[in-house]
């Protein structure tokens, strides 16, 4: 198990692993940063200044000045102001990471040539529309001759 794990580890798939993850969290940090310091203000700006990160529904039924005075008193609250930052966060990285993985995609298909066309190596029956083998003097469905290939 050891040496499979050396194995491993020495092909570079650890250090490929790694340096995703670190790009990953860094990325993952800068989209968060854009979702919650520009977007979810502007989004505020044009709702009539709403602070997203501060709507809540408390689950006692009461009422609370703010977050903050129903959290420290304990009281269990349903954040759904920073689930639609966390959800807009989502689809921002979800669609960058799209994107990302589109061009990736035409940077491979780029310099590949096309594969060449291959002969076909079956046709259809005349008579009773199965496919059958290119070289078939009779159909193994309708037992119907077939006519002479055209060469």
């Amino acid at each position: 198990m050891l040496k499979e794990f050396k194995q491993f580890a020495i092909k570079g798939n650890m250090i490929d692993l790694a340096v995703g993850m670190i790009i990953g969290t860094a990325f993952n940090k800068l989209v968060s940063s854009l979702v919650n310091d520009m977007i979810m203000p502007l989004l505020g700006l044009l709702t009539g200044k709403i602070d997203f990160t501060k709507l809540y529904i408390a689950l006692d039924g009461k009422k609370y000045a703010s977050l903050v005075e129903a959290e420290e008193l304990g009281v269990a609250c349903f954040k759904y102001g920073a689930f639609l930052a966390g959800l807009l966060d989502f689809l921002i990285m979800a669609f960058v990471v799209f994107l990302f993985v589109k061009w990736i995609n035409k940077l491979r298909t780029m310099n590949k040539e096309p594969e060449p066309v291959k002969a076909p190596v079956t046709k259809v029956c005349p008579f009773c529309k199965s496919e059958i083998a290119m070289e078939a003097t009779r159909c193994p469905h309708c037992t119907s001759e077939q006519p002479a290939a055209e060469k």
